[in-house]
């Protein structure tokens, strides 16, 4: 129902699952990201989050990701496993080295592709002049290059599970140039879309460049307005598509949400799944947070008003008790709404303060800065993000703004809703899902700043009603958002991969 979020039961850390899985499926994620060693953004915890909850069930769980030059800074005992071996793409062949991290007996196995050339760079996708030009060859290496040890690191693998664009060339490769491989033959294969309007676009030739036969670039498989779209590739080749919430896989198949391939989307049926990501209840509980000034329960919140004064203090606000403070945690783009933040009068029409963390666009910084210089007692920012910030931010709020205008999941709602800090946010993908407007949140749906308005005025009238706030706090908090049930959902989409492929065998 629109109005109800979507419950998951509540579940233990990442590390502890509640039981172990019966009948485990042996899984390898290839990703482009994963959290502690590489991410930018949602990606690298969604997929850390994931596969360590994967293998603490007892799943044979390996992860493979590409060795960029600041993981040697956040994995320093990363050990060498085996000789180089050598990759073909196209007319060219490279030399790579497989190295693996120590990463305790509990957790997936974690290894990493060497290739100095490609990934010993100041950036993941790119750098302040933009994304790399070579971003097709560097990540069309990468799934060659994991396909190519993928028997020797994960035997016991039976679903390869690749993430977004930049490893959606993995189940092409598998299904072409890897066909008839004993092993390759018999791996299911799930595609997740963690972010549908990144897709890997590029020059109708790169299919030839990158190893792959010239055919496949049709309208069925690569073409895609004149240009390669290597997201719709994978899309076609995966037995099995998943996207990050239930909302999210229908708005994907409407011209408004598809990103241009609603028709690939719908195309799909059955076979695109949306299933919500998860956080780890242990790293985002208010009673244990050893980043926050003091901790606290939906028992006994005295502790998150010590939180909130520290935090005006520490922004130069004043400390006003009874002054509802937002705060906002995004990347400062315009997937996240800077734009409705911007056009709202939310300072005209509130006495309430905010706080803005994130880094991004340039405009967004400037205009931001703008505002906090012109309202010092009310707006303060943040550009220097960091993960203790985010703890200590959303221990402090009151509320928080989320008016994305479009959210796959989304992590920090819920978090944020574990702390007591109440979301403001559109009604869209996996906002929609985790919150309950009127009970844990308060949800708006026509992308303007005037709908952002009225639901920020409807969140503050809760707020002056100190009863009703505390119980929609204490609803918000009691939300655990682990990864439990949803892994239980992924079990079944490899179930369902390994099936097709079966048929086909």
């Amino acid at each position: 129902m629109r109005g109800t979020a979507r419950r998951r039961p509540a579940a233990l850390p990442p590390g502890r699952p509640h039981v172990r899985v019966a009948a485990p499926i042996g899984v390898a994620h290839l990703t482009a990201e994963y959290w502690p060693f590489a991410r930018t953004g949602g990606l690298g915890e969604a997929v850390g989050g994931l596969a360590s909850f994967q293998a603490a069930a007892g799943m044979s769980t390996t992860v493979v990701l590409p060795l960029y030059r600041h993981v040697r800074g956040t994995a320093p005992s990363l050990e060498r496993a085996g000789p180089s071996f050598t990759v073909t793409l196209g007319e060219r062949t490279e030399t790579a080295w497989l190295y693996r991290a120590q990463n305790g007996p509990a957790g997936p196995a974690v290894f990493f592709i060497e290739h100095p050339d490609f990934f010993d760079r100041a950036g993941i996708y790119g750098d302040d002049a933009g994304d790399y030009a070579d971003n097709a060859q560097r990540f069309a290496f990468f799934c060659v290059a994991a396909l190519t040890v993928l028997p020797e690191i994960a035997p016991e693998a039976q679903v390869l599970h690749a993430h977004d664009w930049h490893t959606a060339l993995a189940p092409v490769y598998l299904r072409t140039v890897f066909a008839g491989e004993p092993f390759h033959s018999r791996l299911g294969t799930v595609l997740s879309v963690h972010n549908a309007g990144f897709q890997g676009h590029f020059p109708p030739q790169t299919v030839v460049e990158l190893g792959l036969p010239g055919e496949l670039y049709n309208l069925r498989v690569f073409e895609w307005y004149g240009r390669m779209n290597v997201l719709k590739g994978g899309l076609t080749f995966s037995d099995i598509a998943v996207t990050v919430s239930p909302t999210h896989a229908q708005e994907l198949r409407t011209p408004e949400g598809g990103f241009g391939l609603h028709d690939k989307f719908t195309e799909l049926g059955d076979r695109l799944v949306g299933i919500l990501n998860g956080i780890d209840p242990e790293a985002w509980n208010p009673e244990t947070d050893p980043h926050i000034t003091a901790t606290y329960s939906l028992d006994d919140l005295a502790g998150k008003r010590r939180c909130k004064a520290a935090l005006q203090r520490a922004y130069g606000l004043p400390q006003r008790a009874q002054t509802p403070l937002f705060g906002m945690s995004a990347r400062l783009v315009s997937q996240k709404g800077l734009d409705l933040v911007l056009g709202a009068d939310l300072l005209g029409t509130s006495d309430a303060q905010f706080i803005y963390l994130g880094s991004g666009e340039h405009r967004y910084h400037a205009a931001l800065t703008e505002l906090a210089a012109a309202a010092p007692e009310r707006v303060a920012v943040e550009f220097a993000f960091t993960d203790h910030l985010e703890h200590r931010l959303l221990a402090g709020a009151d509320l928080l703004l989320m008016p994305s205008l479009y959210e796959p999941c989304g992590l920090t709602q819920m978090r944020a809703q574990r702390y007591g800090a109440i979301p403001v946010a559109r009604r869209v993908g996996g906002l929609l899902d985790t919150i309950a407007d009127g009970e844990t949140g308060f949800l708006f749906t026509e992308y303007e700043p005037a709908a952002l308005e009225q639901a920020v005025g409807r969140a503050l009238e809760r707020y002056r009603n100190r009863a009703a706030w505390r119980t929609a706090q204490r609803r918000a908090m009691a939300q655990l958002f682990g990864w439990e049930g949803s892994a239980a959902r992924y079990l079944d989409v490899y179930r369902r991969g390994l099936a097709a492929r079966s048929l086909v065998g």
